[in-house]
């Protein structure tokens, strides 16, 4: 029964050290292996049963193989808080010296106290830390994805992330994590990471500047170039909380579209996927909203 109750918490996977610590003797763990209720998947790590385990199995049994003390971290960490695509191997920081087991990337070095915690009864660390780590394997755009995703989330304390560079001296992270503070301290236009997201965009491309947060027709909107009547609705299922705020944003399309408001709807999707096809819209949108708008004076005067 201690045994059940034991893989049931840990995802179907157990230390050889666990089993010792609650009273099965080394003798019976060797016999459990050799009939098959027990499967070695590392060194002292087994899968109870079943041979099948899922992606927390296998991120807790690496955690198990480095020893005490180790944690998941890095692009497995960020995988586990859901700030970015699980991959590959499994990433473990361990105390120096840890012999190195197959599937594991080992990570040798010292964390505070702070940085620990438990995701899914698995040693993990923090958030903060796990972006920190996260930006010494990863390109800079996939650590802004994954500091925005943290962000929407609720999971970003840009607190705990500057107590995390503190510690960090001399590491590579510090520069990109640093920029992404700086951008995160600064006076923002946008209420919500893809706000933020949009803003940048906007300025990477160099697209003109836009009012944002106003009211048209009686109904706020995200982005709105007036003179263009052109407005750019920022979707996120999330910032909407439920379907029917987000199916009555959509209702509205028609109304402002009869009163000269043509309406892009961008998602994060979009912005990863087709940014310069997004940009090339808004530019030919702006374009013939100034078109109409000259078109309407030249009415008007005659």
């Amino acid at each position: 029964m201690a045994l059940a109750g034991l893989a049931t918490r840990q995802h179907g996977v157990v230390g050889r050290a666990q089993l010792i610590e609650i009273g099965v003797s080394a003798r019976t763990v060797e016999a459990w292996a050799r009939r098959g209720r027990l499967h070695r998947i590392h060194r002292g790590v087994y899968i109870v049963g079943s041979r099948r385990i899922d992606q927390h199995g296998r991120w807790l049994a690496g955690v198990l193989a480095c020893g005490r003390g180790a944690v998941l971290s890095h692009a497995s960490a960020a995988g586990l808080w859901g700030l970015a695509r699980p991959r590959g191997s499994t990433d473990v920081t361990c105390s120096p010296g840890r012999a190195r087991r197959g599937g594991i990337r080992a990570h040798e070095g010292a964390l505070h106290l702070s940085e620990r915690t438990e995701q899914s009864s698995i040693p993990i660390t923090t958030v903060a830390r796990t972006l920190f780590d996260y930006a010494e394997v990863v390109p800079f755009a996939q650590l802004e994805k994954a500091w925005e995703e943290a962000d929407r989330r609720n999971l970003l304390q840009l607190a705990a992330v500057e107590r995390v560079c503190e510690r960090g001296y001399g590491r590579r992270a510090l520069k990109p994590i640093r920029r992404l503070l700086a951008e995160a301290r600064a006076p923002s236009e946008g209420r919500s990471p893809l706000e933020n997201r949009f803003a940048r965009f906007r300025d990477r491309y160099g697209l003109p500047p836009a009012a944002t947060n106003v009211e048209v027709l009686g109904s706020e909107v995200d982005v709105l170039w007036p003179a263009a009547r052109l407005i750019v609705e920022l979707d996120n299922w999330e910032h909407h909380g439920h379907r029917a705020g987000f199916e009555r944003d959509r209702a509205r399309d028609p109304t402002l579209l009869l009163n000269g408001y043509r309406t892009i709807r961008v998602t994060h999707r979009r912005l990863d996927e087709e940014p310069d096809a997004i940009a090339a819209e808004i530019r030919a949108l702006l374009t013939l909203g100034e078109e109409d708008r000259g078109n309407r004076a030249h009415s008007q005067r005659n």
